[in-house]
């Protein structure tokens, strides 16, 4: 089989392969957020990069393969702010409203990766449960919380039957809801979840919700 040499720029020069992969997987996360993966087309990524649709099968392989590697970089942003999470310093109930908010942060900065997700979910995570790299990078967040439960076991703050996936889906479900749905609950419901001044009302109201649920079961006096 032969080999594909890397496309040269019209003054020669090899471009930088790592920018340049920057620089296509910028443009096509906008482009599969905006027309979805059946309606982004590779060319239209290549003009909007000033490279060329062959440079771009060259570094990806392909549209399948350039959608993955779109998932896996969006998906190790927040892996990446679930691995800088310093909570240890925290007791249990400010360590988890810590972690709820890292996620509410997140997402709210991030609405390319709301947009991402729900069409994967579309091909139901087809593109995911392909990709290597998406499997090792798992869930950081899951070693924090079941720290965290622990923790708040022992102390008494926490209920024993609380389940870390199960939390991390709940928290996971509001801060996703907030994003995806903005639009539609607006014209239903006549109101924005997302408008900056009711941002913290839902960031504290996240909180409050899932201490709630932790410490549902507590005894009292």
């Amino acid at each position: 089989m032969t080999s594909v040499e890397e496309p040269a720029r019209p003054n020669g020069r090899i471009r930088d392969a790592a920018r340049t992969k920057a620089e296509i997987l910028d443009v096509a996360t906008r482009e599969f957020a905006r027309s979805g993966f059946a309606g982004a087309r590779v060319d239209e990524i290549a003009a909007r990069t000033r490279t060329t649709k062959r440079m771009i099968y060259y570094y990806f392989g392909g549209k399948e393969q350039l959608f993955t590697a779109v998932l896996e970089r969006a998906y190790s942003v927040i892996r990446q702010a679930e691995q800088e999470l310093d909570v240890e310093h925290l007791d249990p109930v400010a360590a988890i409203r810590r972690l709820a908010e890292v996620t509410f942060d997140h997402h709210e900065r991030h609405p390319d990766f709301i947009r991402l997700v729900s069409i994967e979910n579309i091909h139901e995570a087809e593109h995911i449960a392909a990709s290597e790299k998406l499997g090792r990078i798992g869930s950081p967040a899951l070693e924090v919380i079941r720290r965290i439960l622990e923790s708040g076991q022992r102390s008494g703050l926490f209920t024993a039957d609380v389940d870390a996936v199960d939390l991390h889906a709940m928290i996971s479900a509001f801060c996703f809801f907030r994003v995806s749905n903005r639009h539609t609950f607006g014209a239903l419901f006549g109101r924005d979840l997302v408008a900056p001044d009711q941002r913290e009302h839902y960031r504290k109201m996240l909180g409050d919700m899932v201490i709630a649920y932790l410490t549902a079961d507590r005894a009292t006096d």
